[in-house]
């Protein structure tokens, strides 16, 4: 059960408190550490995927906690940059992204209880939509809301693109789900 790939997903979860802690530690440098502690959970988050498929170490313990620890880092990630952003332009997306979160593992176990899991399976929009969130929240958490316009306006650029993949990906796998949801099958 705890074999590599569920180790790197516990560190992920074990990140969330550090994070919190060093984000709003009073040291100058804690934003790029920060952002650097997140890209390290992003790398994880791909290796221990890598790792379970690769060596044949999927268990159900790492397919429940896999999708908790991601969700779970990104979700704080956003709740400390909501804070530190303050305005309807960040929080617009960053709500969006966590509503969708929800939304879809409500929805992944519902069609897993129906026998119906695979309708729902991960999609190369979902994999381009993570891959920008990471990407948008490392930008953001590197540097002071105040500081670095440039890169400011970037990470805002990126978030909005991973909010539009979300909401698409949302509606692909709402759109495979409808039927059960109608009661069609």
């Amino acid at each position: 059960m705890f074999n590599i790939a569920n180790q790197l997903t516990l560190v992920r979860i074990v990140f969330i408190p550090l994070l919190v802690a060093i984000y709003y530690s009073p040291f100058e440098w804690r934003f790029l550490l920060s952002a650097v502690l997140f890209g390290l959970a992003g790398i994880t988050d791909a290796l221990d995927g890598y790792i379970a498929r690769k060596y044949n170490l999927t268990t159900p313990f790492g397919a429940f906690l896999d999708p908790v620890a991601d969700k779970l880092m990104v979700a704080v990630a956003l709740a400390l940059l909501i804070e530190s952003h303050a305005d309807i332009w960040f929080t617009l997306p960053a709500t969006v992204i966590i509503c969708r979160e929800i939304v879809i593992s409500a929805l992944r176990e519902w069609m897993a209880e129906l026998g119906k899991r695979a309708t729902v399976a991960v999609s190369i929009i979902g994999k381009v939509k993570t891959t920008l969130q990471i990407v948008a929240i490392v930008l953001l958490l590197a540097v002071s809301p105040d500081a670095y316009p440039i890169i400011n306006m970037l990470g805002y650029v990126t978030m909005y693109s991973a909010a539009i993949l979300t909401l698409w990906s949302m509606y692909v796998y709402l759109k495979a789900a409808w039927p059960s949801l109608k009661g069609d099958e």
